[in-house]
């Protein structure tokens, strides 16, 4: 059952890309505006529930809450404007390789030794990640900014994914996203009023856009996987993740005539196997 809620919440991720086009205020915003609703949701459970926890929270809970929230907010940052420079598949696909990252800080943080069956994966993962990232996604020069912006979306995303793992240990997940989300809010708002970027005046659209991401994709989505990282293993959760590229790229078709190019395609079921085969291998070895 618990494998059956994390994969439901692929469905709530999914939309996301489609969210993202529909929205008008820039990336940082609109991040800001997503974590802001999904805190204000989050609220009234926490004030009622979890106070009392998030009173005994050590400065270490709070640090490495923290922490993952920064990467968060920067890691919907990236991926937003990735969306918006390249084509929907290739945007997902990038951010999924996050097992990748994964991998790497497991080997550079965790000295953990990979096997031969996960060497390969990350092999293969990483011919597909090349393979889409240099197709150009869209085409031309914004195309393969929003692939890059897409890849360190994924390193971040794997970041807040290993932070999470260390402090769900010690946190419930309802504390730990009430406090992750919020400093990927403060964090957010910081950057863009160091950009120079208006924090308002963008409209009831997009605060309905972000309505729907704090409930669909952050609630509904991010919390879900992060619940999970409790009762299941870090590689389940990113693999489990793989069928958000198919969700998304069906929804771009019917919604914004966007076909994948043949690149884009073979790179992503390359990516896909790589990832899966990392993952099978993974909750092997544990």
């Amino acid at each position: 059952m618990k494998r059956l809620i994390v994969l439901l919440g692929v469905v709530g991720i999914s939309a996301s890309a489609i969210l993202v086009r529909w929205s008008t205020a820039p990336s940082m915003v609109l991040v800001m505006y997503r974590m802001i609703v999904a805190v204000g949701l989050l609220s009234p459970v926490v004030l009622l529930r979890r106070r009392d926890e998030l009173k005994n929270l050590t400065r270490r809970d709070w640090l490495m809450s923290a922490a993952a929230g920064c990467c968060l907010g920067l890691h919907f940052t990236f991926y937003f404007e990735s969306v918006r420079n390249t084509s929907i598949a290739a945007a997902v696909v990038l951010s999924d390789t996050e097992v990748l990252f994964v991998a790497l800080g497991s080997i550079l943080l965790l000295h953990k030794k990979l096997s031969r069956m996960c060497w390969l994966a990350v092999a293969l993962a990483f011919i597909g990640a090349v393979t889409v990232a240099l197709s150009g996604g869209t085409g031309g020069e914004s195309g393969l900014l929003g692939n890059v912006f897409a890849l360190l979306s994924a390193m971040l995303l794997a970041m807040y994914t290993m932070i999470g793992a260390s402090a769900r240990k010690r946190v419930s997940n309802t504390s730990y996203t009430f406090v992750a989300y919020a400093f990927a809010a403060i964090t957010v708002a910081a950057v863009a009023i160091c950009s120079g970027t208006p924090l308002a005046g963008y409209g009831a659209q997009n605060w309905l856009t972000a309505l729907g991401m704090a409930v669909l994709c952050t609630l509904m989505g991010h919390s879900v996987f992060t619940w999970g990282l409790e009762y299941l293993p870090p590689a389940y959760i990113s693999t489990v993740k793989l069928l958000e590229p198919v969700f998304s790229a069906i929804w771009g078709l019917l919604l914004f005539r966007e076909t994948p190019t043949l690149a884009v395609i073979i790179g992503g079921v390359i990516v896909i196997a790589g990832v899966a085969l990392y993952g099978h291998a993974a909750v092997e070895e544990e």
